[in-house]
């Protein structure tokens, strides 16, 4: 196993690596809309948060030897769906039209009280 990290996305709130790297996967932990410099959300809405979140990704998938382009399954944690089709847009606008597979659920809290949480595995280039 091989540990990523870059201080391009923001820094792990808790004892986990931004990355792994197992053979011809890289397994991301979840990303959240914190300013990589200054470790906060500042942003108040799903689609900025969403953007965000995507970019970190985006990120630590670079750091790892990947791309949003070799993505092949998200798994989207949601405060409220109700933020379903905000959320939504900004993804599909990022993954169209490669689409990996995906599953969304409401999560009751995440943490720092983000929005909305994404993380994924990737192949390696």
């Amino acid at each position: 196993m091989e540990k990523f990290y870059t201080s391009n996305a923001p820094a792990p709130v808790g004892p986990y690596s931004q990355a792994i790297g197992l053979e011809q996967l890289i397994f991301c932990s979840g990303q959240a809309a914190l300013n990589p410099k200054t470790g906060k959300i500042e942003t108040t809405s799903v689609a900025e948060q969403t953007h965000l979140t995507l970019q970190n990704l985006e990120a630590v998938l670079a750091a790892s030897g990947s791309g949003l382009q070799h993505v092949v399954k998200c798994n989207v944690y949601l405060k409220d769906m109700d933020d379903f089709q905000e959320m939504n847009k900004v993804y599909e606008e990022v993954f169209a039209p490669h689409k990996p597979a995906r599953t969304t659920i409401e999560a009751a809290r995440l943490p720092l009280d983000a929005l909305v949480e994404i993380e994924c595995v990737a192949l390696r280039k």
